[in-house]
């Protein structure tokens, strides 16, 4: 057997964790130089769109439709990118790539805590610290005087915290409202094609769009790739999943948000103050507490 084939779980999960990482960068370079959310979210769908679309032919998955299923869709491109998205990228152009990074490792938390409402899940004293170190992390960063570099920046740090809320719906909704013998890969396709079309309405009526006829500089390039990323990282987890548990690959977090702040480090030319490395320290320490401890 081959070193991949051995630790092809632990191979994927760093990869698709970069992958997913990368992101975060590239999508704010792609809304720093003016292109508005909506324009670039709806070039994500075509892109999602073209590579689901032909893992669903590979594949060869059937797309199931109903009424409940549409609604689902529906709500899946809702809550799981159009909201999501729109607040990550209004905050992007004003935070360093690994305040975005380490705000997005809060999904875990806020799922808990929609779960514990709903009575989805019941509370522990380990994940209830869990969900205490989050918060403290995201008082390091939006501390006055603290982390962020501009003492306005924590309005679009708050901001950002939109998107891992939604993110932290999203799970709980798919949870317990996902329709029987429904099929990961088919679902993302289907609610790209309706998110296509909300965006698509959204472009037109606030005048947003992303004119990708004219000569491609760093922000098409970014988008364009931050696209395929998105769309092969998320693909790559639902693989993940079936081959290693949820629970296993739930640790991608801990690799999306480190890749992030290193990436931004590397690459952005972040400069952090010590208040965001101990932020990042206390949030991998909750984001670990907050996990699941069941098995698969």
């Amino acid at each position: 057997m081959s070193i991949f084939g051995r630790y092809k779980s632990w191979v994927a999960l760093i990869v698709l964790g970069i992958f997913w990482g990368a992101t975060i960068p590239l999508s704010k370079i792609a809304v720093s130089t003016g292109h508005h959310p909506f324009g670039v979210i709806f070039w994500q769908f075509v892109v999602a769109i073209i590579i689901l679309g032909a893992l669903a032919l590979v594949l060869r998955l059937k797309i199931l439709i109903s009424r409940q299923r549409l609604i689902f869709y529906t709500i899946i491109a809702l809550v799981g990118t159009l909201v999501p998205n729109g607040f990550s990228y209004l905050a992007a152009p004003h935070l360093p790539t690994g305040i975005l990074g380490i705000i997005i490792a809060t999904v875990p938390m806020f799922a808990l805590m929609i779960a514990l409402i709903f009575r989805v899940e019941k509370l522990s004293a380990v994940r209830l610290v869990g969900v205490v170190l989050g918060m403290l992390a995201v008082t390091l960063l939006v501390a006055p005087e603290a982390s962020l570099p501009k003492p306005g920046q924590v309005v679009f740090a708050l901001l950002a915290l939109v998107a891992p809320f939604f993110y932290g719906i999203e799970t709980n909704y798919l949870a317990t409202q996902t329709p029987k013998k429904s099929e990961p890969i088919t679902t993302l396709l289907m609610a790209s094609i309706i998110g296509l079309f909300i965006s698509g309405l959204l472009v037109v009526v606030f005048d947003a769009g992303v004119d990708l006829s004219v000569p491609w500089q760093a922000a098409e390039w970014s988008l364009l790739l931050a696209s395929i990323l998105h769309a092969l990282s998320y693909a790559g987890y639902i693989w993940l999943v079936g081959i290693a548990g949820s629970v296993f690959a739930s640790q991608i977090a801990y690799i999306v948000t480190m890749s992030a702040v290193f990436i931004g480090v590397l690459f952005m030319g972040d400069s952090h103050a010590n208040e965001v490395w101990i932020a990042l320290g206390v949030m991998i320490a909750g984001v670990a507490l907050v996990q699941p401890k069941i098995a698969d």
